[in-house]
């Protein structure tokens, strides 16, 4: 009898358990795996007379010949290369620094930094844009120390750098944050170990902060690289694409195939497919080069 009734009350916990899984489960497929898998269909066909017909690879091969996905690509991978690692560097940086037990007023300084990330994106893609205006203060302070205005939004390179400086001005914080979540579960009498026996605070920082906060930094980088490669908002509030589409993200260009341009869905599905798939071998890579357990 105890037996009997020690069963059933397991199943009652199970129950339980799946009677408050199952409606968060419902909502997770019906917002995200069923759009997936529909877009994923929708990419394999065409508009035809009747409705959608089998296209097979078509939309992809249009892919492969299309110049504004080729720089649009170029683009989000310029971004992706220059700006996620010089974001984090310099996310560990200040998280180290600000980790230090001597540092008075800490509290302060971190959320200063963070605070760009609780910022919208509207608001600071116009806060920038008022920046690097033509008669904005970075125009004006480089005319005060000599140089010539720079027509910031106009220079395609230029306005590629806005972007990354913005990118990296926004999301450095939130980045820092975790560093140092990591770097607070990390016991202090190691670095003290390691003082006694010599080390300077760099070899600290490389042998022992670094291989401890393995795990946040392939967490981050992750993030940062889905991030990067699906970046919308700061080409489309903050440069517009522009000059011409020298600096519109892959994002931003699946935008104007669907709702700006003549909509052509189907295209954009492929498209959105091309930056799945890219994520997860990414995401692939780094999990292989970052995770050294056995």
């Amino acid at each position: 009898m105890q037996k009997k009734a020690k069963m059933s009350l397991e199943k009652r916990h199970n129950l339980t358990g799946w009677a408050f899984l199952i409606p968060a489960a419902l909502l997770i497929f019906v917002f995200c795996f069923y759009p997936m898998v529909q877009a994923l269909i929708l990419s394999f066909s065409k508009k035809g007379t009747g409705g959608s017909i089998f296209a097979g690879l078509a939309n992809y091969q249009r892919i492969l010949k299309d110049k504004t996905f080729q720089q649009c690509l170029f683009n989000t991978v310029f971004y992706f290369i220059i700006q996620v690692p010089v974001m984090l560097v310099l996310a560990l940086g200040l998280a180290q620094l600000l980790n230090n037990p001597k540092i008075k007023g800490k509290g302060i300084f971190r959320t200063l930094i963070f605070l760009p990330c609780a910022t919208s994106l509207v608001s600071y893609s116009m806060i920038f844009k008022s920046l690097f205006a033509q008669d904005g203060l970075v125009n004006n302070v480089i005319t005060a120390i000599g140089f010539s205005r720079i027509d910031w939004f106009q220079n395609a390179w230029a306005a590629r750098w806005v972007i990354i400086l913005a990118l990296i001005w926004r999301w450095t914080g939130y980045n820092m944050v975790f560093y140092l979540a990591g770097l607070q579960n990390i016991d202090y009498s190691v670095y003290e170990a390691s003082y006694i026996d010599g080390a300077t605070p760099f070899q600290q920082f490389l042998k022992i902060t670094v291989p401890l906060l393995k795990p946040t930094i392939l967490l981050t980088a992750i993030m940062s690289t889905s991030g990067t490669l699906q970046l919308f908002d700061e080409s489309v509030n903050l440069t517009a694409g522009g000059p011409g589409k020298s600096t519109m993200t892959l994002a931003h260009y699946i935008y104007n195939i669907s709702f700006v341009e003549t909509p052509k869905f189907n295209y954009a599905a492929a498209l959105s497919v091309f930056i799945l798939v890219s994520v997860a071998i990414l995401s692939a890579i780094q999990m292989k080069v970052g995770d050294k357990r056995d």
